[in-house]
This record gives C-alpha cells, structure tokens and sequence, in this order.
C-alpha cells in the first residue's frame, strides 16, 4: 500500500497483495461489482480496515461510479444504497471516502479542513469531474485545493484510438497524447489529470508515478481484462 498525508486526511492507495479472492481476483478485490464471492470481497474490505486502523467498510462511503462528473458530500452515516457518483467531498472526521480503480486515475485532494476523492478515466475527464470535485470541495472547505494521483495506467501501455484521443486533445490540449512502448498513439492518463487540476486552480501537485498495467502489483483491466479493483480510501483525521 501506499500512504500519504494531504491537508487533514490519511489518503491510502492498496494493492492487490493480502486479500483471499482467487483468480482473476486474487487476490485483495474490493470491488463487489463483476464475479468475485461476495465472502472474499467482505474479507478483503475487512482486513483492509483492520489493517489501516479504519472504521468497518460498512461504514465507509461507497460509490456507484459511472465516469460521469457528479460528486457527492458524505456527511455521517453512508446510505444504504451507494450513490451513482464519481467523487465524494467531506469535512467530517472518521468517515471513509472510497474510489475503485483497475487503470482509471484515483485521485486524493484536500484543502485546509476538508478531502474528496475523485476516480477519472477519460471519459470523466471529459464530463468535468475534476473541475467538479474541486468547486464543490472549494465550497466547504478553506485555503488551497492540494492533489495527489495515485496508481493508474501510464501511456507505454495504453495505445489509444485516434478519434478518441482527439476528443481528449481538442479539450484538454496536444501534452495528453503519449506514445506506448512499441510507438503506437496513447493516452497519458497523468498528464491529462495534471492539466485538468491546474486548469481548476489546484495548487500543488503530486503523483505517486505507479502504472498499473505495467506492476504486477495492482489490478490493470487493459492488461488482465477480468480483475479486480483496487482502492483509494481517504480518512479525514483532523
């Protein structure tokens, strides 16, 4: 796993290393979406919790992720029925935000008393959920907006098609568009994010530089096809 301090939050992006979920999942899913039993995944969240020194998964705040740009602010106890969002925001202390990710951008933002988590693939980026995410983030919370970019997929191993990545470039500007290792035209899914948190005021930015589909360590749908998800979860301590 990796962990960072961001403004008042605990920001933890896991790995698909200790779970029980046998393959394609093995083995820490946490995704309760796609195939996996429904026992493995409660295990892996558990463990997860107990290992991180978190509140039962019951208790974190889920969502049904759509690669659209809705954000969502978790005050208290989750619903029982995870909202259809892309992003969560909240200035309480104890309450778990969650994104699921298996290449998308899993991303931890923060300002002086508040966090939101945001996941963004490409579709997303389009739709706004940055720009989103961090004006409703504004909203609650004081002083700069600070990010850190998780895992996800790197552009060596993410050949893209070119009608698709033109709509990324007409938008977001010629600095996305990459080469994968063998030459051919790809998405850099960690420029894009950098450009559309600088393009929404976000002042300080950092990347953990991980690729998912190139690590073995973490869950990669453009590598494995069928798999799990791995997670960012962010606590606000303070």
């Amino acid at each position: 796993m990796i962990e960072v301090a961001i403004g008042p939050g605990r920001a933890i992006w896991t790995n698909r290393h200790g779970g029980v979920s046998a393959t394609p999942y093995d083995t820490a899913n946490l995704s309760s979406r796609g195939e996996d039993e429904p026992d493995a995944v409660r295990e892996n969240r558990l463990r997860l919790a107990a290992t991180c020194g978190l509140p039962v998964p019951d208790e974190w705040s889920w969502l049904r992720q759509e690669h659209g740009r809705t954000t969502v602010r978790a005050d208290g106890r989750p619903p029982t029925e995870a909202p259809a969002a892309d992003a969560a925001i909240t200035t309480n202390t104890g309450v778990p935000l969650v994104v699921l990710t298996a290449d998308c951008a899993p991303i931890a933002l923060a300002t002086d008393d508040a966090i939101a988590v945001v996941h963004a693939g490409w579709v997303g980026l389009l739709a706004g959920v940055i720009d989103e995410a961090v004006e409703q983030l504004r909203r609650i919370g004081r002083g700069d907006v600070h990010a850190v970019l998780g895992p996800c997929i790197h552009p060596e191993r993410y050949e893209f098609g070119r009608d698709d990545l033109d709509r990324v470039i007409a938008q977001l500007g010629p600095e996305v568009e990459g080469r994968t290792a063998d030459g051919q035209p790809a998405l850099d899914l960690p420029a894009a994010v950098r450009i559309s948190l600088f393009a929404a005021g976000v002042r300080t930015f950092d990347d953990v530089d991980v690729c998912t589909a190139a690590s073995p360590d973490y869950f990669s749908h453009r590598r494995d096809g069928e798999t799990g998800r791995q997670a960012l979860v962010m606590v606000c301590e303070a």
